[in-house]
């Protein structure tokens, strides 16, 4: 999945902490997380029909689970194919994850709270409670202020448990 355009901030505000990127011929440049961001997304939108030979060094067990997936689940074409597709996923989330983060960085006020969250799980699940908001929103307050911990997951069953009428 390409983070596309719509999605992304035309220019947001570079971080004060340059990150390294390796570049070809094994020199670094210093970049910023706004320009590592952009670079990534420009690399993964094109031509993906160009190879190149690298070495990696991973771990025996890792690599042999790779090859049993491929033989005998047929999940890919070959381990290359499997360790690309994964590799290029594993950008995608970072690519994400550095976009919202510093979205919530600049507008703190839109992060979900954790009844948001409750109510996001409980729709993408098909719980029963999805249809009753604010007993999900109740059990979140209350869970939340014994529980900073707790996730989605906790306050549904605390909602569940707790029988929690709507207000």
């Amino acid at each position: 999945m390409f983070l596309p355009e719509l999605v992304r901030p035309a220019r947001w505000p570079p971080t004060s902490q340059p990150r390294t990127v390796p570049q070809a011929r094994g020199t670094v440049a210093a970049m910023g997380t706004v320009d590592a961001v952009d670079l990534i997304s420009r690399l993964l939108g094109s031509d993906m029909d160009q190879t190149t030979n690298t070495s990696m060094r991973i771990p025996t067990a890792l690599r042999d689970a790779a090859a049993v997936a491929v033989r005998e689940l047929g999940v890919a074409s070959s381990t290359t194919a499997l360790t690309s597709a994964a590799l290029r996923d594993a950008l995608e989330a970072v690519v994400m994850q550095a976009v919202l983060d510093d979205h919530y960085q600049r507008h703190p006020d839109t992060r979900p709270d954790l009844g948001d969250l409750a109510i996001a799980a409980a729709e993408l699940d098909g719980h029963p409670l999805a249809a009753e908001p604010e007993r999900i929103r109740l059990a979140a307050a209350e869970l939340s202020a014994r529980h900073p911990g707790a996730d989605p997951e906790d306050v549904l069953l605390w909602a569940e448990a707790r029988g929690l009428p709507a207000s």
